[in-house]
């Protein structure tokens, strides 16, 4: 099975920049006073900062809903996440993804493919997790057969053992990664620490690369987490095709505050070998 996923981009190993959007209306940590425009507001200014210091594409993502729906998302997340993303969209001239915390992968979907996003993130395409939600469990027979109904030209990025969670099964990562490659037909495959911010343990990037390419699958392997300007070389070297960062591009590396160009180009700097 090969994958167009690196297609999308205009880089060999493309950097992905996080937009953790702020608590949407029906969150209990919604700010009311700041009301919608304020999110969308910080939204543009993340998105626009991720493109002026370099990075290959955006994740958009409803980061601040915690505590999240397991699966299935009330209608207003997704006519929120659907109106913030056309506004980002229209903003930026990148690759866009859409990432729907915590698992639902057809609002995700439907989002992406109503606004002319890339891909979606899918943080449990296959098998089984415990997570503070309780057991998710993949919907890939459902996710790949809508975007067939619907004639979405949105790639599937799905994680192998997601942050936050503990697998239910198939806890050898190399088996978890050809599941989700083969049986699942993800386009390509993240590979994470054990929370947000976290470091990926590159002998598992190491066994994930390598487990697809003994079978021959063109699937690109990502790195999701703790991707850091002295780290991600090593990433690459692990057999990373790319990989996705958010807290090391936040001001004071702190994951809820604002993308920092500085950041940005620092790690894109370093990604691209000029640092």
């Amino acid at each position: 099975m090969d994958s167009d996923f690196l297609d999308r981009f205009d880089a060999a190993r493309p950097v992905l920049g996080m937009v953790h959007l702020p608590a949407l209306p029906g969150a209990p940590g919604y700010d009311a006073d700041g009301g919608r425009e304020s999110i969308r507001r910080r939204a543009l200014a993340d998105a626009r900062t991720l493109e002026a210091g370099g990075v290959d594409g955006i994740v958009l993502e409803n980061f601040g809903d915690a505590p999240f729906h397991p699966e299935d998302v009330p209608t207003h997340t997704v006519a929120e996440m659907a109106a913030i993303a056309t506004r980002v969209a229209g903003a930026v001239d990148l690759p866009i993804g859409i990432n729907v915390l915590r698992n639902d992968a057809e609002a995700a979907l439907s989002v992406a493919a109503a606004v002319g996003a890339e891909f979606v993130r899918v943080n449990g395409h296959v098998g089984a997790a415990a997570t503070d939600q309780g057991v998710l469990e993949g919907r890939a027979h459902e996710t790949l057969r809508l975007r067939e109904r619907i004639d979405a030209d949105v790639a599937v990025l799905a994680d192998v053992h997601v942050k936050h969670a503990t697998p239910v099964g198939a806890d050898d990562v190399r088996r978890a990664a050809l599941e989700a490659a083969e049986r699942g037909r993800a386009d390509g495959l993240v590979v994470s620490g054990p929370g947000t911010g976290a470091a990926t343990a590159l002998e598992d990037v190491e066994r994930v690369a390598g487990a697809l390419s003994d079978r021959g699958l063109g699937v690109p392997t990502f790195v999701g987490s703790g991707v850091a300007p002295e780290t991600v070389r090593d990433c690459f070297a692990a057999g990373a095709d790319g990989v996705v960062v958010g807290t090391a591009l936040k001001e004071g590396g702190e994951t809820t505050n604002p993308v920092s160009r500085e950041r940005v180009a620092a790690l894109v700097a370093a990604a691209r070998g000029d640092a």
